[in-house]
């Protein structure tokens, strides 16, 4: 008979080592349970398939992407329960590694790809031209993340909060235990399931608050363009709950400079939004949030790119380690090889030597396409190929790092930002070498598209690093569960792309008169038309944010998380410092009571539940809209209640549920881990 292990993330998981010691995960390197198994791969590619269709439909019909990690594990745990044999804790990881790259791909591939079809281009593309596209970035991220890897999970551990990976931990040890923790995850995943769907769904109350539906406010409103919002999300509010009190004040702090600072100060010159110049009224006709993303937002923009560069001086002395740590494994490597020598299981990655092989095939693959496929037939294709090479593989380098970093201290990587700078570097280098029109547009675009999806891929396989390293599974296995994922989602993202272009369209016209939204691609195409066109881009605001992160690094301040909260809305950042301040309050109660150290892990996993409660009602929400789309019947019933009573209950109800998480974590009876 089977005894059950009892399983504990250990004590030193979420904080710093101290000096002398060393983190065992819960499977040491020196056990070997099943791991990357033909039933794990299976399970991982089904997933797979099923969300890289739902979130690419669901990103180019609301606008936005679906985190993929959370609801994929939380599916793992359940398909291994009904199973004769349960999938053992790394079988589920990889699982989750291989059913996460659905939400690489969408986030790589469809907030640009598209643009393709609304710029008129598509004559020159092809679907295998956009899953090359969609391959070739994500095995790039793969390979430019393998030397980092140690950096990310040992070196900064507990140094960097990696909210999501917290959380998709959290939900597969509770799955695998059992027990009071697997409990208590299923009721905060409950409550913050049914919160957010009165929320998303009925919307009983508003979504966000915001104090431009408070009377008395309205003269900071309407005249000084000055307001407040807060998403009342429970998975926005677990989020900020495990990154802490210090990275979501330096976020929220970049925030208040521009919604309480720079939209205020646009209106009051009257250089505000387009809309703002045109009206009669002047900026009084515009509102806040007008100003912030029509001029605002590209000052983030700029600050996140100047932030990004000075991470990478920062990391420069990391990055010539892990090349020269690369080198030296590649010769220890052949000598362990002749000794029958090997690494703990653990810290066993690719080998630098195979690393270094699909980097250089990897390569060669990519100028292949860009000379033959996107640059076939234009005079000096050859150098131009060079050019589109060399662009897409240095940016998609330098801010893997910091894609990667982002994601590890708040849960969110500015992807869209990045890539709007790829665009317009990618479309000035293009122009100066001659190339213009609709070739470079499509050659800007699908470099464009290259870096997208390997920043997309590092931000998340960061996070997988950080999950395997707290569980114990085999960084190499991680690895290779991206690969085949990728190629997977690859082919369905494409397809799926196509497909929705001849149904629907991205752009209206004769044959598509109601198309999908497409933000994301329509604003790409926007900004690639207009550079190939008159090479204009707000490089004044661009150069503002950089002065403004030169400015916070010099001050001791981390610019990329207050970059951040520039360029993120005020919205989704306020509840993020709620949440945190929560968590700093239990935190100041336990150190005055015992038991401490328990329920603070008890209040991470209830943030846990929150954010995956929280994602998978977003995910099934989503959905219940496309079906009701579909039908033109109401499945269920909108109540709208987004006016100044909506606004109202909002508030009332996000404070109840603050209180709530509160108390829950201060329970005395759950002191004890178990």
């Amino acid at each position: 008979m089977e005894t059950k292990r009892e399983v504990n993330l250990p004590d030193n998981a979420f904080r710093e080592l101290k000096p002398g010691e060393t983190y065992v995960p819960i499977v040491p390197a020196s056990q070997s349970i099943p791991e990357a198994t033909a039933r794990s791969f299976a399970i991982g590619i089904i997933l797979n398939i099923l969300f890289s269709m739902s979130a690419a439909y669901i990103a180019l019909k609301l606008g936005q992407g679906i985190e993929t990690a959370i609801p994929v594990a939380i599916l793992a745990v359940g398909i291994s329960a009904a199973l004769r044999r349960r999938s053992t804790l790394l079988e589920n990881v990889n699982v989750m590694a291989i059913g996460a790259t659905s939400g690489i791909i969408v986030g790589g591939a469809v907030f640009t790809l598209p643009a393709l079809f609304i710029l008129g281009i598509d004559y020159l593309s092809s679907v295998f031209q956009l899953f090359f596209v969609a391959f070739f970035g994500a095995v790039l991220g793969v390979l430019f993340l393998i030397p980092f890897r140690r950096h990310f999970v040992e070196d900064m551990h507990g140094k960097l909060p990696f909210p999501e990976g917290t959380a998709t931990t959290e939900i597969l040890v509770a799955g695998e235990k059992g027990g009071s923790q697997a409990r208590l995850l299923a009721i905060a995943m409950a409550c913050g399931g049914v919160y957010d769907f009165i929320v998303i769904s009925l919307r009983l109350w508003s979504e966000n608050f915001t104090t431009s539906l408070v009377g008395f406010m309205s003269p900071l409103t309407d005249r000084v363009k000055l307001v407040f919002s807060t998403n009342t999300s429970a998975a926005i509010l677990g989020l900020g709950y495990i990154i802490g009190v210090r990275y979501a004040a330096i976020i929220f702090a970049g925030s208040m400079l521009s919604w309480f600072v720079l939209v205020p100060l646009f209106a009051h010159l009257g250089q505000g939004a387009a809309a703002v110049e045109a009206a009669a009224g002047g900026a009084a006709s515009a509102t806040a949030e007008n100003i912030f993303y029509d001029n605002v937002r590209y000052i983030g923009i700029g600050a996140i790119f100047v932030a990004g560069l000075i991470g990478i001086l920062k990391l420069s002395p990391v990055i010539v380690q892990a090349m020269k740590g690369g080198m030296k494994e590649l010769a220890a490597s052949r000598h362990a090889h002749a000794a029958g020598a090997e690494s703990a299981r653990t810290d066993r990655d690719i080998p630098m030597a195979a690393v270094a092989v699909l980097f250089a095939v990897t390569i060669a693959l990519l100028w292949v396409y860009f000379r033959f496929s996107v640059l076939k037939g234009e005079a000096g294709a050859t150098g131009l190929s060079l050019l589109a090479l060399a662009v897409t593989v240095v940016i998609s380098f330098l801010f893997a790092s910091v894609s990667a970093r982002a994601v590890a201290m708040i849960g969110v990587t500015p992807i869209s930002g990045m890539t709007l700078m790829t665009l317009v570097v990618a479309s000035i280098v293009m122009i100066r070498a001659g190339l213009s029109g609709p070739h470079g547009m499509l050659a800007a675009l699908l470099i464009g598209g290259v870096v997208c999806t390997a920043l997309s891929t590092t931000a998340t396989l960061v996070t997988e690093f950080k999950i395997g390293y707290w569980l114990g599974a085999t960084p190499r296995k991680i690895q290779i569960a991206n690969f085949v994922g990728s190629a997977v989602a690859a082919v369905v993202v494409s397809l799926v792309i196509v497909l929705l272009n001849k149904v629907y369209g991205f752009a209206p016209g004769p044959s598509h008169p109601n198309p999908l939204p497409a933000p994301q691609p329509n604003a790409m195409a926007a900004v690639i038309k207009s550079l190939m066109s008159s090479a204009d881009a707000p490089w004044f605001l661009y150069g503002m944010g950089g002065l403004i992160a030169l400015t916070v690094e010099i001050l001791g301040i981390s610019g990329l998380a207050f970059a951040l909260g520039m360029y993120i809305p005020i919205e989704l950042n306020a509840p993020i410092l709620i949440g945190a301040v929560v968590a700093w309050l239990v935190q100041r109660k336990n150190q005055a009571s015992p038991g401490a150290e328990g329920r603070q892990d008890r209040g991470t996993l209830i943030a846990s539940g929150l954010i995956a409660g929280g994602a998978l009602i977003g995910v099934v929400s989503s959905l219940v809209k496309w079906l009701e789309a579909q039908s033109g019947r109401t499945i269920i019933h909108d109540f709208n209640n987004t006016g100044p009573t909506g606004n109202a209950i909002a508030l009332v109800a996000f404070l109840a549920l603050c209180a709530a998480v509160y108390f829950a974590a201060l329970d005395r009876k759950s002191g004890a881990k178990g």
